[in-house]
């Protein structure tokens, strides 16, 4: 059974990415930990007055959590009646990524599904906060965010962008893998070159990459490094008309460049489809 970890603030846009992650996985059986975070903040300085507000601001924030995750059980129960799904509830008054990692590693989980919230008003759709916490300091579980409200569509088509530099394990690749093979998906492998031939290194990463993905349907997609490589990026997406993006997590790779706020603003990484992004082991 899948075991997939979905942290909610109790807003349209975690119940969106839960239902996106239940409707993703109806064929299968799945049991789904549905966690909310909350946090006590409490003085430095304490004394025994303070301590008791904050024992008494704890537990009304725990009854809050608890009553809020009892109605996304019964709403999401009565709306997956038909699927073959479990869910459990979790409220903890701890930081979201502390929590996500210790979730990740006691219960096992296979995925992290996590809702996006755009900046309001932005041309670009950038990924919140926590999510863009979560993807800098998860790294022993795949995650996969989604855009804020994003209706459920069957991920026909799926990139995974890559540059050919770095070898890759069919382990690494298998979060990929399985979700193309939930629905017969294309996945549309694009390296973003900058030469015009593959060096010695890129040959034998491309060659074990055609061999890991042997069993599901794929393209190589050979694309030039002419701006920047989130718009590239971007512009494939918008024209093959893609479903999912997904990429490998390199230490000092792209997508720790693409998660520093300041850099998010400046070169305009949008997240308009669902977007997976799986831990590399080196």
């Amino acid at each position: 059974m899948k075991k997939i970890l979905v942290p909610t603030d109790f807003s349209n846009n975690a119940y969106s990415a839960l239902c996106y992650a239940t409707k993703l996985f109806k064929n299968e059986a799945c049991h789904f930990y549905i966690l909310n975070t909350f946090s006590v903040e409490t003085p430095v300085l304490t004394s025994r007055l303070n301590t008791s507000k904050g024992e008494k601001l704890y537990k009304e924030l725990s009854n809050e959590s608890r009553e809020k995750l009892t109605e996304t059980f019964h709403a999401i129960t009565r709306d997956t009646e038909d699927l073959n799904h479990t869910f459990e509830m979790i409220s903890v008054s701890k930081k979201l990524s502390e929590t996500i990692n210790k979730t990740v590693k006691s219960k096992s989980i296979d995925l992290v599904v996590m809702g996006t919230k755009g900046a309001s008003g932005a041309k670009e759709v950038l990924m919140g906060s926590n999510t863009v916490r979560a993807i800098q300091k998860i790294r022993g579980c795949s995650i996969l965010a989604i855009p804020d409200e994003f209706d459920f569509k069957i991920p026909q088509e799926i990139v995974f962008a890559t540059d050919l530099s770095r070898s890759k394990s069919k382990e690494e690749l298998k979060p990929l893998i399985d979700i193309a093979s939930l629905f017969d998906s294309k996945i549309r492998v694009v390296h973003i070159h900058e030469k015009e031939q593959l060096d010695e290194i890129q040959e034998r990463n491309f060659k074990q990459l055609k061999e890991h993905l042997k069993e599901v349907k794929y393209n190589m997609h050979w694309v030039s490094k002419f701006d920047q490589k989130s718009r590239v990026i971007n512009e494939f997406i918008d024209e093959m008309k893609i479903d999912m993006l997904s990429m490998l997590h390199y230490k000092h790779g792209f997508i720790e460049s693409i998660t520093r706020e300041a850099v998010i603003k400046k070169i305009g990484f949008r997240l308009t489809i669902p977007f997976l992004v799986m831990p590399a082991s080196s």
